[in-house]
C-alpha cells in the first residue's frame, strides 16, 4: 500500500492490484451492526455511495477503514464479511474470474463516483469483491487497532484454487512450510497479501470455502471478551497463524471475522 493525492486533494492510500483494498459487511440490522463494531473497535460512520442499497462507510481516526451495508429484506443471505482485491479494471478481471472457472455474481457496476466493482466467487465457491477505485481508493488505515490486517481464505485444496488467484491477479505464491502445499500465502511484487488454507474437510456446512478477515487488536483475549459481552460469541480461539496469535469470532448476527494482535508477519 502506498500513498496517493486523491481527486479532492487529500492523501488516500493506493493498493496495487491483486491485494485487498476494502472490506465490506452486509447485514440485516443496520443501527445494531454500527452500535456493535462501533463499541468494539471505536468506528464512527458515514454515508457511503449507495449502488446496492444503504451502505455507510466506517471511520478510524478520520479514515475510511470497512463498509457496512443492507441486505435484502426478504432474509434468505446471511450476515458475512467479503474482502475487496484491487484491479486497474475490474470488467476485464471479472472476464478473467469468469475465463478461470469462477462466477460472477454481481456487476460489475459503478457505485456512484467512488469506483466500479464487482462480487465473483472462485471456482471453489468462496466469495470475493473487486475494486476498481475512482474517487475511493480504498481503506485509507491500517496497522493500527480496529483496522483489517490480514486475509485468509479456507478451502479445499490450496493449490489447485491458489492457481486461480495467480492468474487472475498476478498473484505470486510461497509455501508457509515448504513441504506444504495446502498452506500457501499469495504474494503481490514480494509482499505477502493474503494466505491460503487447504486440506479444510471441516469446513461449516452452512459455509463451505470462505474468506476470513482479521481485524487488528492491542489484545485477543480482550477483544474476544468483549465481543461476547456485546453480543456476539467466540467460534475458535487459541488460534496460531501466519500473522500472530489470533481468535475466531461472530458478531450478534453472526458475521464471522477474526481478531488478530500482534503482525509477526509485514503485509500489503
Amino acid at each position: 500500500m502506498t500513498e496517493a493525492r486523491g481527486p479532492n486533494g487529500t492523501t488516500h492510500a493506493w493498493h496495487p492490484p491483486g491485494t485487498p483494498c476494502w472490506a465490506s459487511l452486509m447485514v440485516h440490522g443496520m443501527a445494531a451492526t454500527q452500535e456493535f463494531y462501533g463499541a468494539l473497535f471505536g468506528w464512527e460512520f458515514r454515508p457511503g455511495p449507495r449502488p446496492l442499497g444503504r451502505y455507510v462507510r466506517a471511520v478510524l481516526n478520520e479514515q475510511e477503514v470497512a463498509g457496512i451495508g443492507l441486505l435484502p429484506p426478504d432474509g434468505q443471505l446471511p450476515a458475512a464479511w467479503t474482502p475487496y482485491f484491487a484491479s486497474d479494471d475490474v470488467d476485464a478481471t471479472a472476464e478473467s474470474v469468469r475465463s478461470c472457472g469462477g462466477t460472477v455474481a454481481v456487476g460489475p457496476l459503478d457505485a456512484d463516483e467512488a469506483g466500479r466493482l464487482a462480487i465473483v466467487s472462485d471456482p471453489m465457491g468462496a466469495v470475493f469483491g473487486v475494486w476498481q477505485a475512482a474517487e475511493h481508493l480504498g481503506r485509507g488505515l491500517t496497522g493500527v487497532p480496529g483496522t483489517p490486517a490480514w486475509n485468509e481464505l479456507f478451502t479445499y485444496d490450496a493449490a489447485g484454487v491458489a492457481k486461480f488467484y495467480r492468474t487472475v491477479f498476478a498473484a505470486g505464491r510461497e509455501p508457509v512450510v515448504d513441504d506444504d502445499p495446502d498452506d500457501v500465502v499469495l504474494r503481490i511484487d514480494g509482499r505477502p497479501v493474503a494466505g491460503i488454507h487447504g486440506a479444510c474437510p471441516a469446513l461449516p456446512r452452512d459455509r463451505g470455502p470462505h474468506w476470513l478477515t482479521y481485524f487488528q487488536v492491542e489484545d485477543v483475549d480482550r477483544a474476544a471478551e468483549r465481543v461476547a459481552a456485546l453480543g456476539g460469541r467466540v467460534v475458535r480461539s487459541g488460534d496460531v497463524t501466519a500473522v500472530g496469535p489470533a481468535a475466531t469470532v461472530a458478531d450478534p448476527e453472526g458475521a464471522v471475522f477474526a481478531v488478530v494482535s500482534r503482525l509477526d508477519r509485514p503485509i500489503g
